[in-house]
């Protein structure tokens, strides 16, 4: 099991499987792009599959959402969803995607035993789509949520994040058009992983403001607390149900104390929190020939160590050094 010295357990593991995206969002990455990693610093799919089994097999891990970067770049995708569906226990197993690929390759992901999706999409307006993502690609997206749909990747989730003088207006638009075309909506504060630094804590839309918008045309009723586990998000019922609306408040209201997850990055580093600057590294054991109980037993070091929270709320945090699209979302 992987159990930390708080007594939390991660049954989720978050993987990324490459830190390339077809997008440049600016709260991600600079214009330009990062510095990729090399082929021979990312894992292979072998490595993946087995890294997934020994978390699934020894370590309790029940769920694998598979994140980038964009994850749709992988050329290996539906062949490593196919090897994990195959695993006793099946993992459940989710995609966090931007959906620009999805039209093309949403049914073939069903049919390789992936359960549902997430996709990430911030506005209705394509021109402010185009601000956001530097990239004139909303059609794709919107197209890519409907194949998802209609292969059965249900219930589809988009998060969305409002940024100040863009796209912070457009909270009720975005519910009521999830409503109609039922999927489920969550709101995520944006968080300190941009490559730039340029995060400020004073000019975030926060969870409150969120809801406030959203009360201005819909009635919300928020969800039992018992129901919301571990999930990040806090959900509640629009105007009586059944849709619901989520937001993920990891800077004003953050949820370490029921964290589950831990992360797989995409050149073989684990990770106990999105915003942790210490990893350990798995890959060079996995190409030292070391057996599976050694791995795991190194995952387990690792997770025992995991601190109390993220640390968002102490005025002397520290933004990671490496940005989202190299960690995974």
């Amino acid at each position: 099991m992987l159990i930390d010295t708080y007594g939390r357990q991660a049954t989720d593991l978050r993987v990324s499987l490459t830190d390339r995206c077809n997008l440049r969002c600016t709260y991600c990455m600079p214009e330009e792009g990062l510095q990729w990693l090399g082929k021979s610093d990312l894992l292979t799919d072998d490595e993946i599959v087995r890294l997934i089994a020994i978390a699934v097999t020894s370590l309790g891990i029940e769920e694998v959402r598979f994140t980038g970067g964009e994850p749709l770049l992988r050329p290996g995708l539906v062949g490593i969803v196919e090897r994990v569906a195959a695993l006793a226990p099946r993992p459940q197993m989710s995609l966090t995607t931007n959906g620009i690929g999805l039209r093309r390759t949403a049914i073939a992901l069903q049919a390789a035993g992936l359960d549902r999706v997430n996709v990430s999409l911030d506005t209705l307006r394509p021109d402010v789509f185009k601000a956001l993502t530097r990239r004139n690609r909303h059609q794709d997206v919107l197209e890519g949520m409907e194949a998802a749909r209609e292969a059965g990747l249900t219930p589809v989730k988009v998060n969305s994040v409002l940024m100040p003088g863009l796209n912070d207006d457009e909270a009720p638009d975005l519910l009521a058009w999830a409503v109609e075309h039922y999927y489920e909506l969550r709101f995520i504060e944006q968080m300190p992983l941009d490559a730039q630094h340029g995060w400020k804590r004073d000019g975030m839309i926060t969870a409150g403001d969120i809801l406030t918008s959203l009360r201005t045309r819909f009635e919300l009723t928020e969800e039992a607390s018992q129901t919301r586990g571990s999930a990040p998000a806090e959900r509640w019922l629009v105007d009586g149900g059944p849709h619901r609306v989520g937001v993920i408040a990891s800077v004003t209201r953050p949820f370490c104390a029921a964290c589950d997850r831990t992360r797989l990055t995409a050149d073989g580093q684990i990770r106990t929190c999105l915003f942790a600057r210490e990893e350990t590294d798995l890959r060079a054991a996995l190409r030292s020939d070391i057996p599976d109980e050694e791995i795991a037993r190194i995952w387990g070091e690792a997770m025992w160590g995991k601190k109390a929270g993220a640390g968002l709320d102490d005025p002397t945090f520290v933004q990671p050094d490496r940005p989202m699209s190299a960690i995974g979302g």
